[in-house]
């Protein structure tokens, strides 16, 4: 670990606090990560044919149970649907695109905060950097020849590792940013995909409870 010390020693104050804009980049990244595999992760596809499947055979109680096991947008968006299936398809698709509209911003929050976490960082050790050889042509100037390579090659050192922490800590930021993005875009095609399908199933449902019944004839014998 000494040479952990020594970077930290050399690399100077923007060293350090460009360190703790990586501890909030990096929980950032693991919180959403932890997001989109955990609760927020859910096949769109398989939890609409279970939803059909338990409404195809009346039972509304089911499937409700089934939406409140899991706290993923897509079982949130569908429980507001089933909730206002009596209403007809009108409250179904506004309760459902209402719903919708509250998950978004869960499924995008702090994403965008990665992008400018990028920029910020690569300024932090841009200033980090020029403070680094401010100080070192102000040392060297004042330095007896002796002591002038000690000085510069300590303030290089410290321009380079603030120049180096910086692009890194923003190349991961912009990483996180883009494989995050991609999550996030899969999340909410999924809930607008599943809106138009659930609504279409809803109208499906309605219309063979409006459907006249087919009419038998009866057949009367002749005297």
């Amino acid at each position: 670990m000494n040479w952990l010390s020594d970077v930290f020693h050399k690399g100077g104050p923007f060293f350090i606090v460009n360190t703790f804009f990586l501890a909030v980049v990096i929980a950032i990244i693991v919180e959403r990560a932890i997001y989109f595999l955990g609760r927020g992760h859910l096949n769109a596809k398989v939890f609409l044919e279970q939803i059909r499947k338990l409404l195809s055979a009346n039972n509304v109680d089911r499937a409700k149970k089934l939406c409140e096991a899991t706290s993923a947008p897509v079982a949130r968006v569908a429980r507001a649907g089933i909730n206002r299936l009596h209403r007809g398809e009108a409250a179904v698709a506004q309760a459902m695109e209402e719903t919708m509209n509250d998950a978004i911003p869960e499924v995008k929050t702090r994403i965008g905060a990665l992008w400018s976490m990028a920029n910020i960082v690569t300024l932090v050790g841009l200033l980090g950097t020029i403070t680094g050889l401010i100080s070192t042509f102000a040392a060297i100037g004042n330095a007896n020849p002796a002591e002038r390579q000690e000085k510069l090659s300590s303030g290089i050192a410290e321009a380079m590792y603030n120049t180096a922490y910086g692009l890194s800590i923003a190349l991961l930021c912009m990483l996180g940013h883009l494989l995050l993005s991609a999550a996030m875009k899969k999340v909410v095609a999924d809930l607008e995909t599943f809106v138009m399908r659930f609504e279409n199933l809803a109208a499906e449902g309605a219309s063979q409870q409006r459907a006249p019944a087919a009419p038998t004839d009866d057949l009367q014998e002749s005297a």
